[in-house]
């Protein structure tokens, strides 16, 4: 069925059914339907979340029945492109799957994704020289096109969709202008050109190419006024002056135009300083074509005035640069000049920006007595020097642009390709590329290069652990290439395991005089004698990263951890990317490589104790306030520290708090609590307590049993029984999680023993209802009772109203579990009313979350969807997953007694692209229990089935 479909979007939303003799149109049906269809067939055979079909339809505005809006668009869309389909008979167009809906068609089948393929084949057949072939393709793509696309689609989707889809339209038309000029039919579309300018004002190279197309038909003098115009409009509506594409094309037309010519300038010396390139270099395909289009553009145009390599120590700056401009040399006739500006080397000063112009007059033919001494004047000489001359000049290892500002200001058709440590900023004519570590395919090569292909490849797992430890660095993958390659005996394996310990790898990533330590101590010594107050915080932030084994950091963390405020550290940490010895890992985040951190971690000062300190407090007292404020009438069992801590206002900040530092703050507590340190250890074991309430709600229980494990051996250590009381009690928690219930129940009565010997009543009443809770989960539902009625007695005489909530749920369902529904209503209805009461939204989810099961239970769906609709929401919002899978359970169950299985089905869907029971025993079996029922009901009724 899916073979004789086809969608189309460049226009009006449109469907074709072909029944064999012709193709007949589909009701698509209403807009937002349309929209579903349009989102699904741009995602044409992947899946497509819930999630995402809510928000690219909707947006923030999305009503709260969106989801059933949803499927009521994917039924009516199976019933518009399969009207002969069966009602038992499953969808083969558009199925639904754990990880959402998808359109089961080939890309083929949609005229969007052909558009976009045939602008890749013109591209790829232009790259081989077959301009007229790209002409014909693109003709034919882009007579694919209607009308404006997704014509009258609502909604955040179609808004971002359309005007990708024209970016690649106009992309098209100048492609195709691109290939019609190398073909030399400028006079064929100077019209279209003109017309495509007027729709499109300020895109720079449609007005760049009607310049060019202008000036090959002999009208230099328009083409200049289609420059002027476009540079007022630019600085008119933007604030920008034209790009450097557009200012070489406008520079082309002045020279050609200028009367009269210019006289011979004296003939030069042509210098060809450039360093041999590497024999074999390996890998940087992207990164070649890019930098080769700078120097040497397919269209002959200039090259761009600046073009920066910049990136980490090690990263391989100075080996890609010499070889694209040995790629590139051809283009700059009249010589190639080189010069390592000593930027970041040890023991030796870096060149001055005078030192640097002499060296480069002085190659250009001036003799070294006239060779200025005055700065200004030697700049003025080397754009003399270069004027009308196309010279590619490198500047290896700069150290700032301070440092070869002088010479920037060289003639059109001259190029100053400069590598750095440094992020570098600089005009509009500069270009700057990062250069990312290489990947594990890049890296296996360069190692095959040094080392011998066999000898690679004859371990795969050991290759990949080896270039795993080297970081993707190319000097540090040739130091181990050299290192290999010198020690025919030693396996892949063996340089693996010499490399696997983190206090000797840097020692060992050295071979003569490369060494990955070096490199890096050269980046740190120079910001440590650096002029700005800022380079030498950067300097010291460096070595106090070290101190910290998280994965990432803040500046709000580093600034606890440096002793100053949020605002000096983000300047120390910006500065340490600018210097790439630190990555941006998202907005506000900070991450140190592998290697950097080995580095780093070297520097320990002498004062590194009060820094860690300062941090891990700072963790500690944020995670409690930041559990405290998403749930405020949950116990916190993390003592209150004097640290100022990352302050949240709202429930939903906090939890988002958690959950973008849980990784970290669990890795804090982890290396804490490592520590034989007491006080650091202390810090880990409250760090692990404030993350308890987030851990149980987001069902990370192999976390919690990991550091809770941890804090009862240093709470044993330090003799500390209130500690252990509380640590005891979370082990049990995992344990009764992961259906380990007799495990728990001893480890829960190790608490109440300790709660009683020093006197702790409160602890003594959590540890009572946390044994009800594991027999709970145990299904011993009469082993069960008498402890939660023992927690709610003792709750009661001290006076704990969240203990009498918990032990009148934990009653309910105790009544439940034994077959007794009336009295299980009976206690979670006063449950209930005590939550709302309280404002307790958790012990309100959950006493709704029993009475929806005890109404079930009574063969009550009618009373029991609103309880479990509402605690659904509130387990949405408190991200308590297990919960949330419960509710869906029962929604299901409820709406299968009801007899509408498909909404029945939604639910169950919902339940298994959740992550179904989350390795739950009780509740995986629930869940295939109740979707087995499910597609029983199905099967009787005449419902649409739904794969």
């Amino acid at each position: 069925m899916g073979q004789r479909i086809f969608i189309r979007l460049l226009g009006a939303v449109t469907a074709e059914l072909d029944r064999g003799s012709a193709a007949e149109k589909v009701d698509l049906g209403p807009a937002r339907q349309q929209t579903t269809l349009a989102i699904l067939a741009a995602a044409v055979a992947r899946p497509v979340p819930m999630s995402q079909m809510i928000a690219g339809i909707w947006g923030e505005d999305a009503p709260r029945n969106a989801e059933q809006s949803v499927y009521t668009y994917i039924a009516g869309l199976r019933r518009a492109f399969e009207p002969d389909r069966g009602r038992r008979e499953p969808s083969r167009v558009l199925a639904g799957t754990p990880a959402g809906y998808v359109l089961r068609l080939e890309p083929t089948q949609v005229d969007a994704q052909l558009f976009a393929e045939g602008i890749e084949e013109a591209r790829r057949v232009r790259r081989a020289g077959d301009d007229p072939q790209a002409v014909r393709l693109l003709d034919e793509a882009l007579a694919m096109w209607r009308g404006t696309a997704l014509s009258g689609l609502p909604g955040p989707f179609a808004e971002t969709e359309r005007d990708r889809l024209e970016q690649l339209r106009l992309a098209a038309l100048e492609l195709r202008a691109e290939s019609l000029l190398r073909l030399g039919r400028h006079r064929d579309i100077v019209e279209e050109l003109r017309h495509l300018t007027r729709r499109n004002p300020l895109r720079e190279r449609v007005r760049e190419l009607l310049m060019t197309a202008l000036f090959r038909s002999g009208s230099p003098a328009e083409a200049l006024t289609v420059y002027e115009e476009g540079r007022v409009l630019l600085a008119e509506e933007l604030g920008l002056s034209p790009g450097a594409g557009l200012r070489r094309c406008h520079e082309m037309v002045l020279r050609a135009d200028a009367a009269p010519a210019p006289s011979t300038p004296a003939p030069h010396e042509t210098p060809h300083q450039l360093p041999r390139p590497l024999a074999e270099f390996v890998g940087r395909s992207a990164e070649i074509a890019q930098l080769k289009e700078l120097l040497a553009p397919e269209d002959e145009t200039s090259p761009s005035p600046l073009v920066i390599i910049t990136g980490p120590p090690g990263v391989g700056k100075s080996a890609l640069a010499a070889h694209v401009a040995h790629l590139a040399m051809e283009r700059f006739p009249d010589g190639q000049l080189y010069v390592n500006c000593r930027g970041a080397t040890p023991e030796l000063p870096a060149l001055t920006p005078l030192d640097l112009l002499g060296r480069f007059l002085r190659a250009l033919g001036v003799p070294p007595s006239a060779v200025p001494t005055d700065l200004d004047e030697a700049a003025a000489a080397w754009r003399s020097r270069l004027h009308d001359r196309r010279v590619l000049a490198v500047l290896d290892d700069a150290a700032d642009i301070a440092q070869i500002r002088p010479l920037l200001s060289a003639s059109i058709g001259n190029t100053l390709l400069v590598t750095s440590r440094e992020t570098m900023s600089w005009g509009e004519d500069a270009v700057q590329l990062e250069l990312a570590r290489m990947s594990p395919a890049e890296s296996a090569t360069m190692l095959a290069n040094l080392a011998g292909a066999s000898r690679i490849a004859a371990d795969a797992g050991q290759t990949a652990r080896l270039v795993r430890m080297c970081d993707g660095l190319p000097l540090a993958l040739r130091i181990a290439g050299a290192r290999l390659a010198g020690r025919p005996d030693w396996s892949v394996s063996a340089l693996a395991s010499r490399l696997s310990g983190e206090r000797t790898r840097l020692h060992e990533l050295a071979a003569g005089d490369l060494a990955v330590r070096s490199s890096l101590a050269a980046s740190h010594t120079a910001l440590e004698r650096g002029s700005r107050p800022v380079d030498r915080l950067a300097a010291r932030m460096l070595s106090l990263l070290g101190l910290l084994h998280v994965p990432e950091m803040t500046a709000e963390a580093a600034g606890a951890l440096a002793g100053v405020t949020s605002g000096g550290a983000e300047a120390a940490l910006e500065r340490l990317v600018d210097a790439h010895l630190l990555d941006r890992a998202g907005p506000g985040r900070y991450q140190l490589h592998d290697l950097v951190r080995l580095f780093a971690g070297e520097l320990r000062p002498a004062d590194w104790r009060g820094p860690l300190i300062r941090a891990l407090s700072y963790y500690a007292a944020s995670t409690r306030l930041a559990s405290h404020v998403s749930d405020p009438h949950r116990m916190q069992p993390a003592a209150p520290l004097d640290a100022v801590a990352h302050e949240v206002r709202t429930a939903e900040e906090a939890r988002a708090w958690l959950r973008e530092e849980e990784a970290v703050l669990s890795a804090a507590a982890v290396q804490a609590m490592n520590s034989p340190d007491d006080t650091i250890a202390r810090l880990g074991v409250n760090l692990t307590f404030g993350l308890i309430w987030p851990q149980e709600r987001g069902y990370r229980i192999a976390q919690m049993k990991e550091l809770n494990t941890l804090a009862l051996r240093v709470s044993e250590r330090l003799g500390d029984e209130a500690g252990a009381l509380t640590a005891h009690s979370h082990i049990a928690n995992a344990l009764r999680m992961t259906g380990h219930t007799d495990e728990a129940v001893a480890h829960q009565l190790s608490s109440l023993e300790l709660a009683r010997r020093i006197g702790d009543a409160l602890g003594e009443m959590r540890a009572l209802g946390n044994v009800a809770n594991a027999y709970n989960s145990g299904e011993r539902y009469e082993e069960m009772l008498p402890w939660a009625e023992r927690q709610l007695t003792l709750a009661k005489s001290i006076g704990a109203k969240v203990g009498v909530r918990y032990a009148l749920i934990m009653i309910g369902h105790s009544h439940l579990g034994m077959g007794r529904p009336e009295k299980a209503r009976e206690a979670l209805h006063e449950a209930l009313a005590e939550s709302e009461e309280a404002g307790d939204s958790s012990h309100e989810g959950n006493s709704r979350l029993g009475l929806g099961e005890t109404y079930l239970d009574l063969d009550d769906p009618e009373q029991a969807l609103p309880h479990l609709l509402r605690a659904r929401e509130l387990f949405d919002a408190n991200g308590y997953r297990i919960g949330k899978v419960r509710c869906l359970i029962g929604l299901s169950q409820a709406y299968r007694m009801l007899k509408d299985p498909d909404l029945a089905l939604s639910y169950v869907e919902e339940a298994v692209a959740g992550g179904g029971g989350l390795g739950h025993a009780r509740w995986e079996r629930r869940l295939k229990e109740e979707r087995a029922a499910v597609a029983e009901a199905r099967a009787v009724i005449w419902a649409d089935p739904c794969p």
